[in-house]
């Protein structure tokens, strides 16, 4: 790439100008602190960013069975997949659809540029630190497809002084079988994770009446690796992050394989092999006790094969992105703070479909300005993209900060978002349009945040999004930017410790419409609730899930209703030793008949259907070396 050469001279600084920062690193055992809204370490309390932010210790106490599974647990983002737990996931943050957000990993984005999938669904959770989620349009930092908000993930790190070594075993429903090891160390200055996993599950029969191939169970393999290495010098810090996940996924296609000669058709066993990995490298230093800045450079991969077990059919579809990011963060006075960056990345695509265009480049450059005052509080941010493709594109976003006294705050915000047109929505033969132009939309926001006790915090949400030149398929499935949308909503979140017991609570409203027929948008439902309490007693600990999701409908014109629905989840654990901890969860404890999408079936309309009652059984060795 072009940007390489500079990459390269950047990386040769030496270290005689350079001071020691590793401020980042620690700060991902953080709950109160947030990486992802101005890309650089700030107190949750600061930022103008609606946000939920899980760590370690979350994921360990809340035992999601996936990531789209914690995912759920966030205020105003639902997850609708096709039918089991490893099936493709609609993920809807605010009302807008899975292309409109931006999904990193360790900074590296990793969403297909073909299809707009991001392939969460394939990443381990046990590889994971930390997982942060933004509502509200980031564009102004981050560019293209951070409309409905940003997911950032961070890879495993190490877990204390010394070497801690750790081991997983887990069994449950549906022959799951899970499988894991790390290892972790620190000395001070070199620290460094490595970890490797193997899920393996039968599935389920996602699908209803159909081809009798369409009636096995859907099973699922998975195999992940994560390092991450930093090293702390006497006047800066360097790291490599490595994320791979690989494996294969069966599912079902209910509408089978379509003869064009004698127009009969045949069902189908198919699989895809999928590959989805993340390589980051990064330079920290504080050039001075005003100047600290951050060079990475990264590479992502996302490679799906599909493949049919009763025929030849086949398609690869491979995508490749390295990227490069310069950011500065200014102390300008003890008021005033800026931050001064630079991207730029390139998408290359190989696969069995020939496409017109097979790569595209971005530049782009972003400021935001910040002053904290006793009255208020002010952020200003602007990003100019520059795309091989569809040219220019310039995005703003503001926000106001009122104190009302020493516990509750008020904000007050706007931002501009783009999302680019993917190489299928361009390029795709026969089904693509390559004179469409980005997906815009302008957001409005007022927020409520109050400290209402020393063990309890209220945060809620008002806004609207307005979309505009949203891309549809009209007319022989050719893309247009015909559609406009408009989404109204209503967040709350509130943490409570009382008597012992900790309590998160997430409520979401929202209508979400198209404004030409007045439809809600598809497989968007208009009231989600969650809750979890957890206890700890000595060595055990106790926990509970709620989540009520209400009806929707799975199309456009509204006439495919999905019904709502409401799961319980009970879990345990027991810290036999310091060393040995048994966890034991209950997923849909009540055993629920639902589902989330729809398929067509001989003209009438099928369910695809999710996982029943479930359990999981699991060891966690952490012996001491």
């Amino acid at each position: 790439m072009k940007f390489l050469p500079f990459a390269t001279a950047l990386l040769c600084l030496p270290g005689t100008l350079l001071a020691a920062p590793a401020e980042r690193e620690d700060a991902l055992k953080l709950p109160d602190v947030l990486i992802s809204a101005s890309r650089q370490v700030e107190s949750r309390g600061t930022t103008s960013t609606a946000n939920t932010v899980f760590t370690r210790d979350d994921i360990d106490r809340l035992q999601p069975s996936s990531l789209t599974d914690l995912l759920t647990r966030v205020p105003g983002v639902q997850v609708a997949p096709t039918g089991g737990r490893i099936s493709l996931p609609g993920i809807f943050i605010r009302g807008t659809k899975a292309a409109q957000s931006l999904v990193l990993v360790d900074g590296v984005r990793i969403a297909n540029a073909t299809s707009g999938d991001s392939g969460l669904q394939f990443l381990n959770v046990d590889q994971i630190e930390r997982v942060e989620v933004l509502r509200g349009s980031r564009s102004a930092l981050y560019g293209s497809d951070a409309i409905g908000g940003v997911i950032q993930i961070f890879t495993r790190r190490s877990t204390g002084d010394g070497l801690q070594p750790r081991l997983r075993l887990a069994m449950g429903s549906q022959q799951t079988w899970q499988r894991s090891l790390g290892l972790s160390g620190d000395d001070g200055q070199t620290r460094f994770n490595l970890g490797a996993s193997l899920d393996e599950t039968a599935g389920i029969d996602s699908t209803g009446p159909s081809f009798a191939s369409d009636g096995d169970h859907d099973a699922y393999r998975n195999k992940s690796f994560n390092l991450s290495v930093s090293h702390r010098f006497d006047r800066f810090e360097a790291g490599i992050n490595l994320l791979d996940s690989r494996g294969r996924s069966e599912y079902d296609n209910p509408f089978g394989r379509f003869d064009p000669i004698t127009f009969d058709s045949f069902g189908q066993e198919p699989y895809t092999d999928f590959t989805v990995s993340s390589l980051g490298t990064f330079l920290d230093a504080q050039l001075s006790d005003s100047w600290h800045s951050r060079l990475e450079l990264s590479h992502g991969e996302n490679r799906d094969r599909k493949r049919d077990k009763l025929s030849d059919d086949g398609s690869v579809f491979n995508t490749y992105r390295d990227q490069l990011t310069w950011q500065n963060d200014l102390a300008l006075s003890e008021r005033h703070s800026l931050l001064v960056g630079a991207d730029a990345y390139q998408d290359r695509v190989h696969g069995s479909t020939d496409f017109d265009e097979d790569s595209r480049w971005n530049r782009a450059a972003f400021i935001q300005h910040r002053f904290v005052g006793e009255r208020f509080s002010t952020e200003l941010g602007v990003r100019r993209d520059q795309n091989q493709q569809f040219g220019g594109q310039t995005t703003w976003s503001g926000s106001l900060t009122v104190p009302v006294n020493a516990n509750n705050d008020v904000l007050l915000s706007y931002s501009e978002g783009f999302r680019a047109p993917t190489f299928n929505d361009l390029y795709y033969p026969l089904f693509s349009n390559p004179d469409l132009d980005p997906e815009r939309s302008k957001s409005y926001e007022v927020q409520w945040r109050s400290q209402l006790a020393q063990n309890s915090r209220l945060e809620a949400s008002v806004y609207r999004t307005d979309l505009r030149d949203a891309i549809i398929f009209g007319e022989g499935s050719i893309p247009r930017n015909v559609a406009s949308a408009r989404i109204e909503g209503f967040e709350l979140a509130l943490h409570q410790e009382l008597f012992g017991w900790q309590g998160q609570v997430g409520l979401a409203l929202i209508d979400p419409r198209d404004r030409d027929s007045g439809h809600t948008l598809a497989r968007r439902a208009r009231r989600t609730f969650s809750m979890d309490l957890d206890r700890q007693f000595e060595q055990f600990s106790l926990g509970g899930s709620w989540q009520a999701v209400s009806s929707s409908y799975d199309d456009e014109t509204n006439r495919n209703r999905l019904g709502g629905y409401g799961l319980l989840g009970l879990r345990g654990a027991w810290a036999a030793t310091p060393q040995l901890r048994l966890e034991l969860k209950l997923d849909n404890l009540l055993d629920k008949d639902y589902s989330r999408a729809l398929y067509s079936y001989a003209g009438d309309s099928q369910r695809y259907q999710e996982e029943g009652r479930i359990w999981l059984l699991a060891l966690t060795w952490t012996p001491e070396l």
